[in-house]
Formats: C-alpha cells, structure tokens, sequence
C-alpha cells in the first residue's frame, strides 16, 4: 500500500511542477516506460532514481515517504 502512495505523491508533484511523465523521464535518463511503471506502483524505484526525481522536482525524498505513510 504505501509503494503505491509514494508512487502517487510521484506522479502528482510531477504533474505540480509542470512536467510531462516524458520530460521526466528524459531527465532522469529512464525510459518513459520505466518511470510509468514506477508512478504507478509496479516498479520499485532504485534509490539513485528516487534521488534523481527529488532533484529534478525540487522536493526532499521525506517528502515522498514520510507524508505518503501519514507521518
């Protein structure tokens, strides 16, 4: 349950920052498919990438986690 949670907090501050799922992956250097997979809970993120995206997004990755499991 919280692997989709932080896949939806993802997806959503994607969309806040104002990226298209391919620009992201484009920055991330993933294929688009590999981040569809992972914003959507089928794929487990490798840390690097949770870097990656929390750089790219300006966020902190508590942020991701934290607020995901309602802490």
């Amino acid at each position: 349950m919280e692997k989709n949670a932080v896949a939806q907090r993802i997806r959503a501050f994607r969309k806040l920052k104002g990226f298209t799922q391919n620009e992201l992956a484009e920055r991330l250097d993933v294929s688009i498919a590999v981040l569809g997979s992972i914003e959507r809970g089928t794929r487990k993120a490798d840390p690097k990438i949770v870097r990656k995206i929390c750089e790219t997004l300006g966020i902190e990755p508590e942020e991701l986690y934290f607020q995901a499991s309602g802490k």
